[in-house]
């Protein structure tokens, strides 16, 4: 699992670099892809990032057209930050690529092997998930 994170991560940085992108930013690009339209305090929570520094990721990722600011209709005075990921031509050109392989490496599996992998990684994400907000409340009670 560690060497599959490490690969995740490295492979999250070469595809931030090859977009122009700082890996953070790309990283938040992914979450609202993953989460959907949140708000700006809601997506700090999630990155670990203060709100001063979510809000200057959002004017970078607004300016070079990933997101887009709108305002949240249960609530006048927020801002909800619609991710626009689908959009970018380069990020489907690269992740075309990645999603072929991985089809071609499922292909390999048997329907229960595949749905026993399936539940597997739900659940590994599901730990690691727990593991994030341990280690954010952690870091904010030694704050």
């Amino acid at each position: 699992m560690r060497s599959l994170g490490n690969r995740t991560v490295l492979y999250q940085q070469s595809v931030a670099t090859a977009l122009g992108l700082y890996n953070n930013d790309f990283l938040s690009i992914d979450i609202l892809h993953e989460k959907g339209p949140i708000t700006a305090g809601e997506l700090s929570k999630l990155t670990g990032l203060t709100t001063g520094s979510v809000t200057a990721l959002i004017d970078r990722l607004e300016k070079t057209g990933f997101v887009q600011r709108q305002p949240d209709p249960q609530d006048r005075r927020k801002v909800i930050i619609v991710p626009l990921y689908e959009n970018n031509e380069d990020v489907s050109r690269i992740y075309l690529q990645l999603h072929a392989e991985m089809l071609k490496l499922a292909s390999f599996y048997s329907d229960e092997e595949l749905a026993l992998i399936t539940k597997f990684l739900g659940q590994a994400s599901a730990v690691l998930e727990d593991q994030i907000h341990h280690l954010h409340s952690s870091a904010r009670n030694k704050s």
